[in-house]
């Protein structure tokens, strides 16, 4: 089996990288930073989504497993003290995997320029860089409604748990083929008038997303912020590929929403 480890880069996390790479090539593994079979990502859950997008053109090929060494990660199944725990684990178990939906982003342009498309794990955020977000919002080629605001964000269901629950979305669970669009401070008046409650769509609904005012766009790619002018569409949808996480042990995922928002019960 071939594996990579991407650390968060503090000395914590970059001294159990050391440790993780000499114990698994002791047990017969090989690095490969190219091709990893299995990518173990010691950190957090930005230092997951980093190396998520690292090998997002091999998703079919490599699993991820993380270690997490500062905040709990929602992410992260392993706590530095299970280290040696976790490559035993690696090195003799055959290891099942879990597939998570993830969100494919198209954004096309006005000027003709070829179109450029995304793979997010958590979310896609768009705002204007002036102003607010003047928009309309298209659900299976039919206009849903005209949104105006600070933007909009639209996530997956292991993603729910981030940007879009502080949005007031919901939490879903990441068996579940879907997408979320959660609104970023609303207007509505008698111009606009959104539904204002997140939208929760099936894998086969395509939301398009199509701005009406002509200002450049803050779209951000998980942890990825990037500026795009002249934006015709930004189309989401679930996308064909899947995530894949590797488990050694049961870790379901309403577990993992109770130890990271509400803790153990006294």
């Amino acid at each position: 089996m071939k594996f990579s480890v991407s650390s968060k880069g503090d000395s914590v996390s970059d001294k159990l990288k050391s440790r993780i790479d000499t114990y698994l090539q002791d047990f017969g593994l090989k690095m490969d930073e190219e091709e990893p079979d299995i990518v173990i990502s010691v950190g957090g859950d930005g230092t997951l989504l980093y190396a998520f997008h690292k090998y997002s053109h091999r998703l079919d090929k490599t699993a991820f497993v993380g270690v997490h060494t500062g905040h709990l990660g929602f992410y992260a199944d392993w706590v530095p003290e299970e280290i040696e725990k976790l490559v035993i684990a690696i090195a003799k178990t055959p290891y099942q995997t879990v597939e998570y939906p993830i969100l494919e982003v198209t954004v096309r342009y006005l000027n003709g320029n070829q179109e450029e498309k995304y793979l997010a794990l958590n979310e896609c955020t768009i705002k204007s860089t002036e102003g607010s977000l003047v928009a309309d919002v298209e659900i299976r080629g039919e206009l849903f409604e005209t949104f105006r605001g600070d933007g909009l964000c639209m996530s997956t269901p292991s993603g729910s748990t981030a940007y879009n629950k502080a949005l007031g979305g919901a939490i879903i669970h990441p068996s579940i083929r879907a997408i979320q669009l959660a609104e970023m401070a609303s207007i509505n008046n008698r111009v606009f008038r959104t539904v204002g409650s997140p939208l929760i769509l099936p894998d086969h609904h395509t939301c398009v997303i199509k701005p009406l005012n002509d200002v450049d766009f803050q779209i951000t790619i998980d942890h990825l912020t990037l500026l795009h002018k002249e934006v015709k569409s930004v189309e989401c949808r679930v996308a064909s590929e899947v995530v894949r996480f590797a488990r050694f042990r049961p870790f379901p995922f309403w577990k993992r929403v109770v130890d990271s928002f509400i803790g153990k019960k006294e």
